[in-house]
């Protein structure tokens, strides 16, 4: 999992210079077709910011159960900052950005609290088993 992720963080260019054109003819064809207007390249990079952090806080919160899903979060910000720090430093053609930070915080925690609630869903069968087998 870590693997894609710097791969994606530290590639040299953006990693979606080589579709930028292709993006740009599909958001196109879509506001034509009646796409609303703030589904455009912002926002589907925001998403993207998102969706590229969940599993780190899903994965991070079934390896460290007792943490709550803001300690899950405060990591996903740590490892956000200092990707876009490396970014900063050493990739001259990336952007550092702080909105970056918000959304790959923002997937982390919802990885989290996804994870957590799994882990409530799984608990529950168990606990009316024991009640079941109790009350018999």
């Amino acid at each position: 999992m870590l693997i894609p992720l710097a791969l994606i963080a530290f590639w040299p260019s953006p990693v979606d210079q080589p579709v930028s054109g292709q993006l740009t003819a599909a958001l196109h064809f879509l506001h034509r077709h009646g796409v609303p207007g703030w589904f455009n390249y912002k926002f589907l990079e925001a998403a993207a910011n998102v969706v590229l952090f969940v599993p780190l806080g899903f994965v991070g919160r079934l390896a460290f159960p007792n943490k709550r899903w803001w300690q899950i979060g405060a990591f996903g910000l740590l490892v956000s900052g200092c990707i876009e720090l490396g970014q900063l430093m050493f990739l001259h053609e990336r952007f550092a950005s702080s909105s970056d930070i918000v959304t790959n915080t923002l997937g982390a925690v919802i990885g989290a609290l996804v994870a957590g609630l799994s882990a409530q869903a799984q608990e529950r069968p168990a606990a009316f088993r024991q009640r079941a087998s109790k009350k018999q």
